[in-house]
């Protein structure tokens, strides 16, 4: 025992311990600066860059690590680059870890929820914002694992920088071991040593999570989540989640006199005044298909400020289509598409802008969109769904985007679950923050996808309750995709209903709706009124 307690303090060993250290950390952060590079060929829009990519992580992949070593050693000077022992052992070791490093970060970024992806465009997030505010801070959460575990291959692996002569803690050991003859005791205190080594990055992958563990909910903690760009909580007020002590308010509640549906006489007076408003959104002969499957049909749609449309149909009719058009979040075959005079994602000579223009282009028109399964950001709290857009697209200042969206989440009846995390919430609950967000840059026109589609039926009143309140009381220009028909006939103005991808028949909502001139139309209302849990007899 003594003897081997000797060998584990020997400083012989000890130094090799420090060039073992320093192979691993220039194969580390090598391979993540290279890793990231690659990770952002292979998913890039160009194949070329892609291909590029590829074949890196083929070729590097498929060789053994002793092998690039002792190319980065010998055969590297026959092109006049002489390395130094260590430092070529470190370059092969970061050339090797790269494509293993480079397939975690595209895993993490692929990872993220796309819905998510969407919701950033929609709200104007440029590629670059999204990947740092959206994208990055969820793919990091996710990859600190794999990469704690990239972390203790790589120092086992820095065990074969001994065949480039680099006198690491094997290679010692070995002439050590040859020249006693004791191989027993010192290679059993080499492995103590590399298991020490690999213990504490285990520890401190697990502090890293704990740091960036967003459930953590205790007010004296200080996470470092919270000094992060994309944590941007107020330290100074944060409240804890009120789950048990304050209840979510009934749907009822979340406006003191809930409106009624308009009379005949004030729906004609609204007709005449809308009549009256220029257009916001203009769709003519549009058309879309996805390969041999036309979804749009040469359709046609006016809306007008202040209006509210309700597009009804069955699925697959193009409904959910039309909306993404009009938020550019598709492109689409033929056909011109304008929302308030301009031709969302083209120029003046009719070129297709970039991706980052049009996201510029989405913020400055003021289009914004509330999605069937509500496509929060899952690593913000509510308030920071509704805070954070304002100061990365439009430029807020912290305090003033805190405080709309404090607005916003009481009108919508959430104060008290402002920072909840989005799996805190119920449906409802997650709805009314993204509508809460959608509205946060006052937006001119609003579009809804289904919005109730997702949700289970006892949440369905008290978010049409919200979308009813805002199209009554606002006077917001809507467009609803929607099979809620009584809610279509209280609420809307007009009804559109598609078909194959056109619009077959429009008019008045009481009118359609109550006297359908369309047979299809009829069908379909027959059908969805058919489909209605009858109520519970009493």
């Amino acid at each position: 025992m003594s003897l081997f307690l000797h060998y584990l303090s020997m400083p012989y060993l000890l130094e090799g311990i420090e060039l073992t250290l320093e192979v691993t950390a220039l194969g580390l952060g090598g391979g993540l600066i290279l890793g990231l590079i690659l990770a952002g060929m292979q998913l890039s829009r160009f194949w070329l860059l892609a291909a590029i990519a590829r074949a890196y992580t083929v070729i590097f992949r498929g060789t053994p690590l002793i092998l690039q070593m002792v190319f980065a050693y010998d055969a590297l000077p026959h092109i006049g680059i002489k390395l130094p022992a260590v430092l070529a052992a470190g370059l092969a070791l970061a050339c090797n870890e790269a494509p293993f490093i480079a397939e975690m970060l595209r895993a993490g970024v692929l990872g993220v929820d796309r819905g998510q992806l969407t919701a950033g465009q929609a709200l104007g997030m440029t590629p670059s914002v999204l990947m740092r505010r959206v994208i990055a801070p969820q793919a990091i959460r996710t990859m600190i694992p794999a990469f704690g575990n990239e972390a203790v291959s790589a120092l086992k692996n820095s065990s074969l920088a001994s065949v480039v002569a680099v006198q690491e803690l094997t290679l010692r050991s070995t002439q050590l071991a040859s020249s006693t003859f004791d191989f027993f005791s010192i290679f059993f205190a080499s492995g103590l040593l590399y298991l020490v080594l690999t213990a504490t990055i285990s520890v401190i992958q697990l502090f890293v999570e704990w740091l960036l563990d967003l459930d953590r909910t205790t007010r004296r903690e200080r996470k470092l989540a919270d000094y992060l760009p994309w944590r941007r909580v107020d330290l100074a007020t944060k409240l804890e989640l009120a789950d048990a002590t304050v209840a979510d308010p009934d749907p009822a509640e979340l406006a003191d006199t809930p409106p009624l549906a308009l009379t005949r006489e004030e729906r004609a007076r609204r007709a005449t005044t809308i009549a009256r408003n220029n257009i916001a959104v203009e769709a003519k002969d549009l058309t879309k298909s996805y390969g041999p499957q036309k979804v749009l049909d040469g359709l046609d749609l006016t809306v007008r400020v202040g209006e509210v449309v309700a597009l009804l149909g069955p699925s697959g009719s193009g409904k959910s289509t039309l909306l993404r058009c009009i938020n550019h979040l598709e492109n689409w075959d033929a056909g011109t598409l304008r929302v308030g005079g301009r031709r969302l994602g083209f120029d003046e000579n009719g070129k297709r802008l970039s991706p980052r223009a049009i996201a510029n282009e989405r913020a400055s028109v003021g289009v914004g969109m509330v999605f069937q399964q509500f496509n929060l950001f899952a690593h913000l709290s509510a308030k920071e769904n509704v805070a954070g857009p304002l100061r990365w697209v439009h430029g807020m200042t912290r305090i003033d985007a805190d405080r709309r969206a404090t607005e916003l989440l009481d009108r919508v009846g959430l104060s008290h679950r402002a920072d909840a995390l989005p799996r805190h919430l119920s449906g409802g609950q997650q709805q009314r923050v993204a509508i809460a967000r959608a509205l946060a840059p006052n937006p001119s026109v609003l579009l809804l996808d289904e919005p109730t589609s997702a949700l289970d039926p006892e949440l369905v009143n008290e978010v049409l309750e919200v979308i009813r309140r805002l199209a009554i009381d606002d006077g917001l220009t809507m467009i609803i995709s929607t099979h809620q028909i009584r809610f279509a006939d209280e609420v809307a103005d007009r009804v559109a209903f598609l078909s194959g991808g056109a619009i077959i028949e429009e008019g008045p909502a009481h009118e359609v709706l109550t006297n359908p001139r369309n047979p299809l139309t009829a069908r379909f209302l027959s059908v969805m009124e058919a489909d209605k849990t009858p109520e519970a007899v009493r």
